[in-house]
């Protein structure tokens, strides 16, 4: 195993985008295949004033905990699947936060 010194890696990434719907999507991509895509541009098509109400809302669905859950335990090693089944449980009632 190589142990890596975070300030001595520099990771270049490009800043890419895509047009869905007339909306533009920022997508960071990075040589090590770790690319990110802006939730925030996606959440635009919704409402374009008020994007953190549609992530927000977003993450409090069990289908997205569902798959948050399961790209984990895919990428995660040390991803703990029994404290998280107990998260798991409240996502989608009227008390989750």
């Amino acid at each position: 195993m190589l142990n890596f010194i975070p300030h001595k890696i520099k990771v270049v990434e490009i800043m890419k985008k895509i047009t869905v719907t007339n909306i533009d999507i920022s997508i960071s991509v990075r040589p090590d295949n770790n690319d990110y895509i802006c939730l925030t541009d996606m959440a635009h098509f919704k409402d374009r004033e008020r994007t953190n109400y549609i992530i927000q809302n977003w993450m409090r669905l069990r289908s997205t905990i569902d798959f948050l859950g399961l790209w984990e335990k895919l990428n995660n090693p040390n991803f703990k699947g029994i404290e998280f089944d107990a998260f798991k449980m409240e996502s989608g009632t009227n008390s989750f936060t």
